[in-house]
């Protein structure tokens, strides 16, 4: 395991490195925004009336300031004979310069520092959100002495030691129960969208937070090995470990750039080793390198990559990088999170049995749980006085009101007796039929609340999670889009898991799953030659954001750090964007295929006039100004309003 964020933070300082820096603090941006203002002015002063002088100043200016880290960064690459795409690019631009063509230059100045700053914002805040994980942990715990108790740093806490939690305290440690009952919400780990009760002998995390009871926990793991710091050291290693991806063009450009130099250097220097006129040679290596130079290959590439970008944000899907919208089209496999993705995470009633004897009917059954229920804060009382309140029932005032932590509530409704709570809890083993409706339930993958009135089970009520809508088409659609149908990792119960599977149309369901089960499905996946796209929204779900060829979080639901590990966010938390920015990606890369053959064909003919023939410098400039003016305006295509339109369509032909 990676120790060398987790064990030096955490502690009590772990507040103090986790604050977010802002991004006028990385010199990247400060570098790129001087670029981008010099190049305006510059742009203002060509075209509104200003001295020559005035304008190639104000462009040179943003060659320096954009340009100088790129050259920089490039001639050390250059020492370990490795030959930097940026640094060809600032070749390319000071030769454009060479020749007259400044404003060219600077545009290509602009644009590489721009991505560099983007790159290094997205970077910073990925590693913020990973240091600031840790603040899910406690800073101290109390910790049961012979003498009583004393409060310590969480950090200090060894294998062995007892602590107490108190209601509405986050769990200082891994470990296990050894007494007392609550309900704990461990959705941070899991996923689990309700408070799991907690008994003597079960396990609970770190950075979990306890219910309304008070809960005695015998440490297993020290602070480093926690499942909250396992969460830091997964993200961090797949963010460190993953290949840096480039975009498909680079990888060409990279071969292609070696050819394009040598070349230049050979119609420098050969000619005049056979007696030719040097400024000639000058000349026509200075066209070759001009018409030869990959700025048309460049601008081929991005401006659709850009305009797909900027029309999904428009529609409530940020793609935080070009890279990752290329990646998004080569999609093969998808795989999401159940709690907060494919549902909301909010716990609704799905479902009544009334048992024969008690009361008369669902509403008599509903109307007395309910006024039980309304006291207390637990998330699946508020799922049942929610259901009355819609079913317009009246509301019971109830007396001698008690709540049992991880057992229930009760209290005395028109002068009988209601217990609302665990089935565990209420029902003996003579109760059957009870029994019998509590498996029916907890099989649809419900969780079952019992109701007993004056000691006999009246019903039993069935809660859920609410299926977000369109999630039934999301998954339709991915599975047309990608050929195979999507896989559902879950923390959750199997019955819960299953249940959602079902009515969303997955058959491949995973459920039970820690983080690192996550991770190791994802690196299953992978290894099996599938590109993998994995949708999520909580810490649990940021190792495998991160391990997976592509990770869109949600936007409304997601938590800091898979916001910030994602390559995308779906704004508005709308399903129907996940297909269709894969749609959109995958029509970038078909313009992208386009560009490339205009910009190729201008090249090969061009550059063959050049060393056969006599290409005039000016017809040269003209040549290569033309085909990127061509393959920009194609690009730019993808910002109309019609191709998300149709990236919907294709999205939605589930």
């Amino acid at each position: 395991m990676s120790t060398t964020l987790t064990e030096r933070t955490v502690g009590p300082r772990i507040a103090a490195v986790s604050r977010r820096t802002s991004a006028w603090s990385l010199p990247e941006v400060r570098w790129a925004a001087a670029a981008t203002v010099l190049f305006v002015l510059g742009l203002a002063a060509r075209f509104g009336g200003g001295p020559a002088w005035s304008s190639t100043a104000l462009f040179l200016g943003c060659y320096v300031t954009g340009g100088w880290e790129p050259a920089l960064t490039g001639l050390r690459a250059l020492k370990d004979r490795t030959l930097d795409v940026d640094l060809l690019m600032v070749v390319a631009a000071v030769g454009a310069a060479a020749i007259g063509q400044v404003l060219d230059g600077g545009l290509l100045i602009v644009i590489f520092a721009t991505s560099g700053a983007l790159e290094a914002i997205a970077t910073r805040r990925t590693a913020d959100s990973v240091r600031g994980l840790l603040d899910l942990a406690p800073d101290t715990a109390a910790r049961l002495t012979p003498g009583g108790e004393e409060r310590v740093e969480t950090a200090t806490l060894r294998v062995g030691d007892v602590i107490v939690v108190r209601p509405g305290e986050r769990i200082g440690a891994d470990g296990r129960v050894v007494d007392g009952a609550s309900d704990v919400d461990q959705a941070t780990i899991t996923g689990e969208g309700l408070p799991i009760a907690k008994r003597v002998g079960d396990r609970v995390f770190a950075g979990t937070v306890n219910g309304t009871g008070s809960l005695r926990v015998r440490v297993e793991r020290s602070a480093h090995e926690s499942v909250i710091a396992r969460i830091v050291a997964m993200v961090e290693e797949a963010s460190a470990t993953k290949a840096r991806t480039q975009l498909f063009i680079e990888r060409i450009e990279r071969r292609y750039s070696v050819a394009m130099v040598a070349a230049t250097v050979a119609l420098l220097a050969v000619p005049p080793l056979f007696g030719a006129d040097p400024r000639a040679a000058l000349l026509r290596a200075m066209t070759f390198m001009i018409v030869a130079s990959p700025c048309a290959v460049v601008l081929a590439t991005m401006p659709p990559l850009l305009a797909a970008m900027a029309n999904a944000g428009r529609h409530g899907v940020l793609v935080k990088s070009a890279v990752a919208m290329e990646g998004l089209g080569r999609t093969t496999a998808v795989a999401f999170d159940k709690t907060g993705t494919l549902t909301e995470g909010l716990p609704h009633l799905a479902g009544v049995r009334v048992l024969p004897g008690a009361v008369a009917d669902d509403a008599e059954l509903l109307t007395l749980a309910a006024a039980v229920e309304d006291p207390s804060e637990h998330p699946l009382a508020r799922a049942v006085v929610d259901a009355a309140r819609r079913a317009g029932l009246a509301a019971e005032r109830v007396e001698d009101f008690a709540s049992v932590p991880g057992r229930g509530v009760g209290g005395r409704v028109a002068g009988r007796l209601v217990e609302v709570g665990s089935p565990a809890h209420l029902l003996t083993e003579a109760d059957g039929r009870a029994a019998a409706a509590v498996a029916e339930l907890e099989g649809a993958g419900r969780t079952a609340v019992v109701v007993r009135v004056d000691g006999v089970p009246a019903g039993v009520l069935g809660v859920a999670d609410t299926l977000r809508p369109g999630a039934a088409a999301t998954v339709a659609a991915i599975a047309v889009l990608t050929g195979a149908s999507p896989v559902l990792l879950t923390g959750d119960n199997a019955g819960a898991a299953g249940d959602l599977a079902r009515r969303v149309g997955i058959t491949d369901v995973r459920a039970g799953l820690l983080p690192e089960d996550k991770v190791a499905a994802v690196r299953d996946m992978r290894a099996s030659g599938r590109r993998v796209l994995v949708v999520g929204d909580g810490v649990n779900d940021a190792p495998a954001l991160a391990t997976a060829d592509t990770g869109v979080a949600m936007g409304r639901t997601g938590s800091d750090l898979a916001l910030d590990t994602a390559d995308a966010v779906i704004v508005g938390d709308d399903l129907a964007g996940v297909p269709a920015v894969v749609a959109l990606s995958r029509r970038a890369r078909r313009v992208i295929l386009a560009n490339l053959a205009i910009a190729g064909a201008f090249i090969a003919v061009l550059t063959l006039w050049d060393l056969i023939g006599h290409l005039p410098l000016p017809l040269g400039v003209l040549g290569h100004e033309g085909s990127t003016v061509i393959v920009g305006l194609n690009g730019l295509r993808l910002l109309r309003a019609a191709a998300w339109r149709r990236a919907m369509t294709a999205g939605n032909a589930g």
